[in-house]
């Protein structure tokens, strides 16, 4: 009797008490994270471990307020990433329906179509391995701050914690090391070359897009015309 006793104790614990537990720090966490700057990532202790014997290495992130982001940083990451960025709820199904069907009739290959809010739950909150269960906590965080945090902070996270080089976190950071300008004072050029390194920042630079990469630059400059600044 003791031990079918223990064992429904333990299974209560198990199955009821800790996945309790856990989605109470996942909501008090996300909900921290709408007031207070986003200052470290599990991304970033990864990328940390992964150079732990280069010395040279080391994490460059400056944490700045959306108002002190130039609007076209703002409207330059959307024409890239994520044109339906202000009109889903963090999960753009056309984008995926279009990538499907694409990928049924022409038989071209299965892309990414994560949004920036998918991207920004990713950046936060996993430590971005590519597994299905990354993606299943990203979904949830996905979720999450898209009802917690709105569009307004989901874009002030992103632009802080994306990672825009080697050690690099943030348009800020990047702003300075590449344009040696604060990020409120960015160009439309120097705009849009940050945002079409954000697929692969560890392999392009913003200051060599518009001459390597000059498909993307294009595509992304000419989204820009149709993309207005989303937050009055």
């Amino acid at each position: 009797m003791k031990l079918k006793t223990r064992i429904k104790r333990i299974s209560k614990i198990l199955f009821l008490y800790v996945p309790a537990g856990l989605v109470l720090l996942s909501l008090l966490w996300v909900v921290l994270y709408r007031f207070v700057p986003v200052r470290w990532t599990p991304l970033m202790l990864r990328r940390s471990i992964e150079n732990i014997d280069n010395k040279d290495f080391h994490n460059q992130r400056t944490w700045v307020d959306i108002e002190d982001i130039a609007q076209v940083m703002v409207r330059a990451v959307i024409a890239s990433e994520d044109g339906r960025f202000m009109t889903h709820h963090g999960f753009d199904f056309e984008e995926i329906d279009k990538m499907m069907d694409e990928h049924e009739r022409k038989g071209k290959k299965i892309r990414g179509c994560s949004t920036i809010s998918q991207q920004t739950a990713k950046n936060c909150f996993t430590f971005g391995s590519k597994t299905w269960l990354r993606k299943g906590v990203e979904a949830y965080y996905t979720f999450l701050i898209e009802l917690f945090w709105g569009k307004k902070r989901i874009m002030e996270v992103y632009l802080n914690v994306a990672e825009t080089g080697k050690g690099l976190y943030g348009v800020e950071a990047a702003s300075m090391k590449y344009f040696k300008r604060h990020a409120s004072a960015l160009t439309q050029d120097q705009a849009i070359c940050l945002a079409c390194i954000l697929p692969n920042p560890l392999v392009r630079r913003p200051d060599n897009v518009s001459s390597r990469h000059r498909t993307k630059y294009d595509t992304v400059a000419r989204n820009l015309k149709y993309t207005p600044y989303p937050f009055k």
